[in-house]
């Protein structure tokens, strides 16, 4: 379990540097305001993947590492990211993953759990914390980027199952 978590907060980490740099400059290009969060996709691919227990510990080191990059309340990521992956990790030996529409419809719920629980914490702390706007376009194309992702990635991210885990495989004891 710890060397998944471990590949799986190096691609994490990898996928944060990309989406920050490379992913918003050339969306920038295209007129889009909106990322994809790779990040959030590999978490709930790895959680689904390898069930709850490895996707919160997960989600905590990547929002940790994610809270340091950036300008948020340290510890708002780590909430958002280990809820996240607790939550991808529940459906684990319940639902069969499909090529397209099951990682579609997760990385597109994720997104969404993400936006609504920012959201709360946002009305909680009085607007101390970073929320989407639920009418602006950003959160609705964030969360169509995501979705169309989420199919390639999740292909891509099984050649790597040595690494990350593989699907249907394990349970958290390894038998």
């Amino acid at each position: 379990m710890v060397k998944k978590i471990f590949w799986a907060n190096i691609f994490i980490i990898v996928a944060v540097l990309l989406q920050s740099t490379l992913l918003s400059r050339l969306l920038l290009f295209f007129h889009v305001n909106a990322v994809p969060d790779v990040a959030l996709c590999i978490l709930v691919f790895v959680s689904y993947d390898n069930g709850m227990m490895t996707g919160q510990l997960t989600g905590f080191f990547s929002g940790l590492f994610i809270d340091f990059l950036s300008s948020a309340p340290l510890g708002l990521n780590v909430l958002v990211r280990t809820l996240s992956g607790a939550l991808a990790g529940l459906v684990r030996g319940n639902l069969i993953l499909d090529a397209v529409i099951l990682p579609a419809l997760f990385c597109a719920g994720a997104t969404l759990f993400k936006a609504l629980l920012l959201f709360a914490l946002n009305f909680l702390f009085d607007g101390a914390t970073p929320a989407y706007s639920w009418t602006a376009p950003t959160l609705w194309v964030e969360t169509l980027l995501n979705a169309a992702l989420a199919p390639f990635l999740f292909d891509f991210l099984k050649k790597f199952e040595s690494l990350l885990g593989k699907t249907g495989g394990y349970d958290e004891n390894g038998s």
